[in-house]
């Protein structure tokens, strides 16, 4: 088994916010509306960093596949990667305010019940049937430009089972 942790950080003007669905009413974050940036790292067990496994799909897609990825995420709000991996996504009240920014993971058949929703710090479970993952995630908000997010998913791609 490989362990992989994945990073999310998102700062000031820009960002991007974990897409997780949640059992009842939808919280939402004590973060500004806008354009926001995120960049991930994925971690080994050691605690180094290694190249994320989207990197590698993207780069075996077609030209004509990653067109059609792309205005899927564009669609949704969200730009591909650029090449030093930062993802912008623009997140407005409105879509704060009606769930929207939770919907990719919700159309996917993800739950997500929370132990911890405070100003500052939140915490939660998820699961995802359609994907054959379960994540346990904390957000750490330290100003309305500013988090951190960490995600620990435990995944069956292909009969093997990765964390």
């Amino acid at each position: 088994m490989r362990l992989i942790a994945i990073r999310l950080a998102a700062s000031s003007v820009l960002s991007c916010f974990v897409l997780v669905a949640a059992a009842g009413p939808l919280p939402v974050p004590p973060v500004k509306p806008g354009l926001w940036e995120a960049r991930m790292s994925a971690l080994d067990a050691e605690g180094h960093e290694i190249a994320r496994p989207e990197q590698a799909a993207f780069a075996k897609l077609s030209p004509e596949a990653r067109a059609r990825m792309a205005e899927a995420m564009r669609a949704r709000g969200v730009s591909m990667p650029d090449s030093n991996g930062a993802t912008k996504v623009c997140l407005t009240k409105e879509m704060f305010d009606s769930g929207r920014w939770q919907q990719m993971a919700s159309e996917m058949g993800c739950t997500t019940n929370y132990s911890t929703l405070s100003g500052t710090t939140w915490k939660w479970h998820s699961s995802c049937t359609a994907l054959k993952s379960e994540s346990d995630g904390e957000a750490v908000f330290s100003s309305a430009e500013s988090y951190k997010t960490k995600v620990t998913t435990t995944a069956t791609v292909m009969g093997k089972t990765n964390t």
